[in-house]
């Protein structure tokens, strides 16, 4: 049996297999029940957080022949056809690639036939941010009112770069990232369905890492199982992934923050000899110098701070009393300093020592 990704092997057919996204969804249902769908919609956000599978959902939804409360039924014709992308009403296009003036041409002529088999003919336009302006131009008037019979859904990691003019003729929904804890929720149950044995700990690395994408989380499992089998350690995880562990790096903190210089430069040392980079490295703890300033600055509030882990939290409460947000500020300039300089020198090593010495003598002003 041929291998399929997670991602495409978990890709949702409904809208209630969306993840973290209750508001779109919801929208989309009730505009569907009520039947007061708009000719165009404009999908926001960034990669991984379902644009694409909604849009699908939401062209078999429209043309299914037995939908049920705003679902689609999955077994009807039409639908086995759009999930097998081979509908001839539905037409994915990747801006990308085809972004030129004569391909928006083309595509204006066609949506002047009505569909074959299907109520809507769908225009799906992936990436729509990289159309040329002229394309744009060319695609207004027919996005503005199209045939009874066209649906226009457009996707974009970058809304910023849609000029005005296309913004005002679509219906926007911003996909937002996934929390941590959803994330983390949702690859517990994928993880026991396929058999996989992860620590809570290692999904929460997983679904932070990830940033909010289902499909990066998913990728990274498929990365991980291919490397250590169906059962990995979370060291394991961190060193595929070439993520520094959260617990290491935060003792690096607390030796700086002690201004014990040995001990910063030998735990330095023992989280490289994992075979984690300077910028890794650096990138991690910088993060950190960040969160533990917000932390610092709210009053030891950790409401902002609510996807970071226990431990995490735990180490801010307990140092927070010790160091004051004037040497945080300093720090974290150190820090960025020197992360700004191992990307330019051939001595990147040497600039790292330099900066832990210099992070370590960071007084309050």
């Amino acid at each position: 049996m041929e291998f399929v990704v997670l991602a495409r092997k978990l890709r949702p057919a409904r809208f209630e297999h969306l993840i973290g996204q209750d508001t779109v969804v919801q929208a989309l249902r009730n505009a569907i029940l009520t039947d007061r769908v708009a000719h165009a919609f404009l999908f926001a956000g960034s990669r991984g957080v379902g644009k694409t599978s909604t849009a699908r959902i939401l062209t078999k939804a429209l043309n299914c022949e037995r939908p049920a409360d705003g679902e689609p039924c999955n077994e009807c014709g039409n639908c086995r056809e759009i999930t097998a992308n081979t509908s001839p009403d539905v037409y994915e296009i990747d801006a990308a690639s085809n972004r030129g003036i004569d391909n928006i041409r083309e595509l204006r002529e066609n949506t002047k036939y009505a569909p074959v088999k299907s109520r809507y003919k769908t225009y799906i336009i992936d990436e729509v941010h990289m159309l040329t302006m002229e394309s744009f131009n060319a695609l207004l008037k027919t996005l503005e009112e199209p045939p009874p019979h066209v649906k226009f859904i457009l996707a974009t990691t970058n809304p910023h770069r849609i000029p005005d003019t296309i913004l005002s003729r679509c219906q926007r929904y911003d996909f937002a990232r996934v929390p941590v804890p959803v994330l983390a929720d949702y690859l517990a149950r994928v993880t026991a369905q396929e058999g996989i044995a992860l620590s809570r700990h290692a999904l929460e690395t997983i679904a932070r890492n990830a940033a909010g994408g289902v499909r990066d989380a998913l990728t990274a499992i498929d990365q991980v199982v291919s490397f250590a089998g169906e059962q990995a350690s979370d060291a394991q995880v961190l060193s595929i992934l070439g993520l520094a562990d959260n617990r290491e790096v935060l003792t690096l903190l607390g030796a700086i923050l002690d201004k014990a210089l040995p001990a910063a430069l030998q735990t330095a040392a023992a989280i490289r000899e994992h075979g984690h980079d300077l910028g890794v490295l650096l990138e991690a703890l910088i993060r950190e110098v960040k969160d533990f300033s917000l932390y610092h600055s709210l009053g030891g509030q950790a409401g902002a701070l609510a996807e970071r882990p226990p431990d995490t939290l735990a180490f801010f409460a307990e140092r927070r009393g010790a160091v004051s947000l004037d040497e945080l500020q300093q720090l974290f300039y150190v820090l960025l300093e020197v992360e700004q300089q191992i990307k330019r020198s051939d001595f990147a090593q040497a600039c790292f020592e330099m900066g832990l010495i210099k992070a370590c003598r960071v007084e309050p002003l």
